[in-house]
């Protein structure tokens, strides 16, 4: 049997919050308790993320919940040749196009998508001429997108079958469009990047929020075209603050700094967190080994809601 190598892939944009805990925690358990490995990647590809002491301090939240690592950090900023090396070879089979469009226009263009508010690219930009793109390029730098196939190509839909949320399939053209792999500016996009590193580190295991359950059809379509291998995928519930949003850096009062400082040990935030996967009972203080003993799928495709852990847990 393969060893199962997981991963978590966190950026360094501020604190990390009880959400980022869960997700580490959840990718943590489910290779330990296969006797796998995991990889420690920084995701910050973006300028605004490359901030050296927000990576320590995430660093060092994860040690201090118990969770190591077998390889890593790796940095995504460090790695800008092998992306580029990717992006060339889509670009020499010819499914590679200029994008000229601004949010705007895109908003302006269509409809958001019924279920995660992404808008779906219509192709506006597809089937300019070669004098057309000369000219806007005098004006303005251009993203690259993608060419998927043709909504009634087979090649186009892609389906998967989800760790703890089933059967997924999605027709690209229609539920996505042509999609970027390169922003304006020259910043290799989240979804070639992210199937670029997991292929090239071996990674066999995704274990990530709900929030990307909707990117993956996008990913499995980029590694045929790059002959990489398909990971196993699992999406966990989101954790969400009292008002519906998940999770994020706004939310001041569940981020582990703040959490670290008024003195709840690192037990009681494992205990919480295993409690919202329905691997244990809000009161148990646990580490972070006994929730690898505990992990099952079972309990997470159960439990697949989006958790209120304010409100369950009274924070």
């Amino acid at each position: 049997m393969d060893t199962v190598i997981g991963r978590f892939a966190p950026s360094p944009s501020g604190r990390m919050h009880l959400g980022n805990a869960f997700s580490a925690l959840m990718a943590w358990a489910a290779a330990r308790s296969a006797d796998g490995k995991i990889i420690l990647r920084i995701e910050d590809l973006d300028p605004r993320a490359q901030d050296p002491h927000n990576a320590s301090l995430l660093m060092d939240d994860l040690h201090w919940l118990g969770l190591d690592w077998d390889e890593g950090p790796i940095f995504q900023s460090q790695r800008q040749e092998i992306y580029l090396d990717a992006l060339a070879q889509l670009q020499s089979k010819d499914l590679l196009y200029p994008c000229f469009c601004s949010r705007a226009d895109l908003h302006a263009a269509t409809a958001p998508h019924a279920s995660d508010g992404t808008y779906v690219y219509k192709g506006t930009c597809r089937n300019l001429s070669q004098n057309e793109v000369a000219q806007r390029l005098l004006e303005k730098a251009p993203a690259m997108r993608l060419k998927v196939p043709d909504a009634h190509d087979p090649s186009g839909t892609i389906s998967f079958t989800d760790l703890v949320y089933g059967f997924q399939q999605e027709n690209l053209s229609i539920d996505c469009g042509d999609f970027l792999v390169q922003r304006s500016d020259h910043i290799i996009a989240y979804q070639l990047a992210v199937v670029v590193d997991d292929a090239l580190t071996g990674v066999t295991q995704v274990v990530r929020g709900a929030d990307l359950l909707l990117s993956t059809p996008r990913q499995i379509y980029l590694q045929r075209l790059l002959a990489y291998p398909t990971p196993a995928y699992a999406h966990i519930p989101l954790l969400v603050s009292a008002d519906g949003r998940r999770l994020s850096k706004r939310d001041k009062d569940l981020d582990l700094g703040t959490l670290r400082a008024c003195g709840i040990p690192a037990e009681r935030i494992i205990g919480l967190l295993a409690a919202a996967a329905g691997l244990a009972n809000p009161r148990e203080r646990l580490f972070a080994d006994n929730v690898a003993e505990r992990f099952a799928w079972e309990p997470l495709r159960k439990h697949r809601a989006n958790v209120n852990i304010r409100d369950a847990f009274a924070f």
